[in-house]
């Protein structure tokens, strides 16, 4: 009984050591963010996440269609970030990769990328194609909260 004991002792002893830290607490987990951008900002999962997060959403949320391979895309995906972070949760932005989600690009009948669409209560009320300067977003987004 005794050696069982210190064999599981040790055992158990060498698991904790070899096993990667896991959880909230992991060194470099990405488990929660602490910045307003990643609070305000999520990418979509699916089209029920879609209808969640966004459609049945109470707050405006800009919607970003992009893809990985668009240039202009990686240009206005963080001016857009930034800008809705600055709104400190007056509206959110859901990024939608139109690769891995090709039957909302075609719902939302999203012809180029980057498409922003502005929703508000499950509708569009405002959209834009392409790439726009960070008044031009200002602009976007105020009218799109009302301010």
């Amino acid at each position: 009984m005794m050696a069982q004991r210190l064999v599981l002792r040790q055992l158990l002893s060498l698991t904790s050591r070899t096993l990667p830290p896991q959880g909230p607490l992991a060194p470099h987990g990405r488990a929660f963010g602490t910045s307003a951008a990643c609070r305000s900002t999520f990418n979509v999962q699916d089209g029920s996440d879609f209808q969640d997060r966004v459609v049945n959403n109470p707050k405006p949320v800009v919607v970003d269609f992009h893809a990985q391979w668009c240039g202009p895309c990686k240009i206005l995906g963080p001016r857009l970030e930034k800008m809705v972070a600055k709104q400190e949760g007056k509206v959110l932005m859901a990024k939608v990769d139109i690769d891995d989600h090709t039957d909302l690009a075609i719902e939302y009948e999203v012809s180029a990328v980057p498409t922003v669409l502005a929703m508000k209560n499950g509708d569009v009320v405002d959209k834009f194609v392409g790439i726009k300067d960070e008044d031009q977003l200002e602009a976007f987004l105020k009218k799109l909260i009302g301010a």
